[in-house]
């Protein structure tokens, strides 16, 4: 057979091939993708990060893939989803504050339009794009490269609004964000079978405030009565016998509080409710059993968003696309210690995790959640800024149950995902991502993807350069917009940087800044230089601190 008929007869075959099963060979080599993120989960809370909290979905990820120890997001929600969707710091896209700016805190820019979303660059390479859940980005998900989008939003809660006449006894908001990405993925497999997707499915769990179904209150309901000191040394113990190799177990900073102060509110929780992490045997009988309780709505939001993580994994089972479906999972920010009351308020008198609460995990627990590390979120500690961080996908990593020290951040996410679909991101007058593809740290655990990682958020500054960390943080303050002179409006040399040697210290419990002030000069003159870079980058006019005369 001549090579002319040989490649008539392959042709022949490959179109018999599509009209039998709707899949063109192309189609069947193309990647598909999950991104899965969380809402202020706490670094340790996962099983197979030392947590008792019941997670055999996350695990079984995990034990199928790559378990990441010092991956990072930005401490907060609406800055790392900009830097997962658009592989930049926030502050280059105008979605987080910097000194020097109109804008030094909150996420209400405006991203520019060169900033594309990792869904506009995926369809035109032919994928299906879906998204499911929390968006917290400028704009709607339609409009920036999804083709189908559902926030799964029926109140400020988990459940339907209180205020309904009609309500949907049956409605909570972390099942119905996985019944549509459900729905999106059956509907994909139907209609659009020689197409990749690309699904975004982003959790509202466990951000406050904590409802949960009864029925998943009640396995944790007593499980926390030992109290958060007790929690920690059980999560770090089980941390070493995973050789997580995270260190040392940072002590509890009794002297800090939430973030933002709110004492009318406080009031409005009742005598159990208190607002900073003091020795458990301190406190009254009420108190240990409202902060368990607490706790336990916690575990349960948890459980509740495994559990329904692993219905999305069944439908891609069923589609026989999960060994070719590309999966990672992490958190936009460590727990959280802030107490609030919101929404639609809290009734005293009724059953904590209901709708007709609004509870807040709170400095203690949150301590625990973030187990060995320091701080929560919207500091830029580790307990601020550490996220488990999972990778699942047997075609394309030769390894599982393996670790990863291979440092990275919520920023790696778009770039890796364009490498791995062979998609060419242009970039035209727009300045080069700064995400870094983690394809390399797949199969080499000795992988350096970054020199260095920036941070800011709130008057909290940080930089990462190897095992270096160079730190400056407040510990308690009101909101931004109260303050009249704050940390973002210091000058390069009033900054009081700490130093923390993260190769022995990730507790960042032994500051060494006045044994090696050069490197500290050097790494906050570094800061600086990105942060220029960032001002520039972003095009943001400067202005004066808000408050400031």
């Amino acid at each position: 057979m001549n090579d002319r008929r040989l490649t008539r007869t392959a042709f022949a075959f490959a179109f018999a091939w599509f009209c039998l099963t709707g899949v063109s060979t192309q189609a069947a080599e193309q990647t598909n993708f999950l991104v899965i993120l969380a809402d202020d989960l706490g670094y340790s809370d996962l099983g197979c990060y030392g947590g008792e909290i019941n997670t055999p979905n996350l695990d079984a990820l995990a034990a199928g893939g790559l378990k990441y120890t010092q991956f990072y997001n930005t401490a907060r929600c609406w800055p790392t989803r900009a830097a997962l969707m658009t592989g930049y710091y926030p502050q280059q896209v105008r979605r987080d504050g910097m000194p020097g700016t109109t804008r030094q805190y909150g996420g209400g820019g405006k991203r520019p339009d060169w900033a594309l979303t990792l869904a506009e660059r995926l369809r035109p390479a032919g994928y299906r794009t879906y998204h499911s859940g929390k968006w917290h980005i400028d704009g709607k998900p339609i409009e920036h490269g999804f083709d189908r989008s559902d926030e799964a939003t029926r109140s400020p809660g988990f459940f339907d609004s209180i205020r309904k006449k009609n309500r949907d006894p049956k409605f909570y908001r972390t099942t119905a964000t996985a019944q549509h990405a459900i729905d999106c993925l059956q509907e994909h497999g139907e209609l659009y079978p020689e197409q990749p997707f690309f699904h975004y499915l982003a959790f509202h769990a466990p951000h406050f405030p904590l409802h949960a179904l009864p029925e998943d209150i009640e396995r944790y309901r007593d499980r926390y009565l030992a109290g958060w000191d007790a929690l920690r040394e059980q999560r770090k113990q089980r941390q070493e016998e995973l050789d997580l190799g995270v260190g040392e177990l940072s002590p509890i900073e009794t002297e800090v509080g939430p973030p933002y102060d709110f004492p009318d509110q406080l009031k409005q929780l009742g005598p159990g409710e208190i607002n900073r992490p003091v020795a458990w045997d301190t406190l009254t009988e009420q108190q240990q059993r409202f902060q368990a309780t607490k706790m336990a709505i916690h575990a349960a939001m948890v459980d509740r968003m495994d559990r329904e993580i692993g219905r999305v994994i069944d439908q891609l089972k069923e589609m026989g696309e999960f060994e070719n479906t590309w999966i990672c999972f992490l958190s936009d920010n460590g727990a959280s210690a802030e107490i609030m009351v919101r929404g639609e308020g809290h009734d005293i008198t009724a059953s904590p995790g209901s709708a007709e609460t609004y509870l807040c995990l709170g400095p203690g627990f949150s301590s625990a959640a973030n187990t060995p590390f320091r701080r929560h979120k919207t500091w830029v500690h580790e307990g601020g800024t550490s996220t488990p961080f999972i990778v699942h996908w047997p075609k394309g990593i030769g390894s599982s149950d393996e670790r990863r020290t291979n440092v990275g951040h919520a920023i790696d996410i778009t770039p890796t995902v364009l490498e791995i679909a062979e998609v060419q991101p242009k970039f035209g007058d727009a300045p080069p991502m700064s995400g870094r593809s983690l394809v390399p740290t797949f199969e080499n655990e000795q992988a350096v993807i970054h020199d260095e990682l920036w941070f800011y958020h709130e008057g909290n500054w940080a930089l990462r350069q190897g095992d270096w960390k160079i730190i400056h943080s407040n510990i308690a303050r009101p909101f931004p917009w109260q303050r009249s002179e704050t940390a973002a409006n210091e000058s390069q040399g009033d900054a009081h940087w700490k130093l923390y040697d993260l190769s022995h210290d990730r507790a960042e419990q032994h500051d060494l800044a006045d044994q090696h002030p050069d490197r500290v000069k050097q790494m906050a003159n570094r800061w600086w230089e990105l942060q220029g870079q960032f001002l520039k980058d972003s095009t943001w006019s400067i202005g004066k601190a808000v408050g400031s005369n």
